[in-house]
């Protein structure tokens, strides 16, 4: 039996992001990127003194946590252990983005 099969739609080769509303798109990446990736100005319009504190200890729990899942996943066989790593993997990069913040945090006199 023969099964007639659609042609497939022509690909353009250009850029996804070249057509009429690429500018609406690279705005709205970069609102979403500057949201998640600059938190500091959140935290500095805040005020409150405590933040830089929980920062740091959040920084310290999370490099904590990486370093218990990592000795962790030493121990168990090849499947368990991928799972572990990635999680060890989403906890750092946590991590970093707390560290981040950190950075940007101005301490008043």
């Amino acid at each position: 039996m023969f099964k007639p099969t659609p042609t497939p739609p022509e690909t353009d080769p250009a850029s996804p992001y070249e057509f009429l509303d690429s500018r609406k798109l690279h705005e709205a990446a970069e609102r979403a990127l500057d949201h998640y990736l600059t938190p500091a100005s959140q935290i500095m319009a805040s005020g409150d003194q405590s933040k830089p504190m929980f920062l740091a200890n959040a920084s310290e729990s999370l490099g904590s946590a990486t370093t218990m899942l990592n000795d962790f996943a030493a121990l168990l066989d090849v499947p368990h252990r991928k799972t572990l790593l990635g999680i060890a993997q989403v906890v750092m990069l946590g991590e970093l983005a707390v560290n981040q913040a950190l950075d940007n945090v101005e301490l008043k006199a």
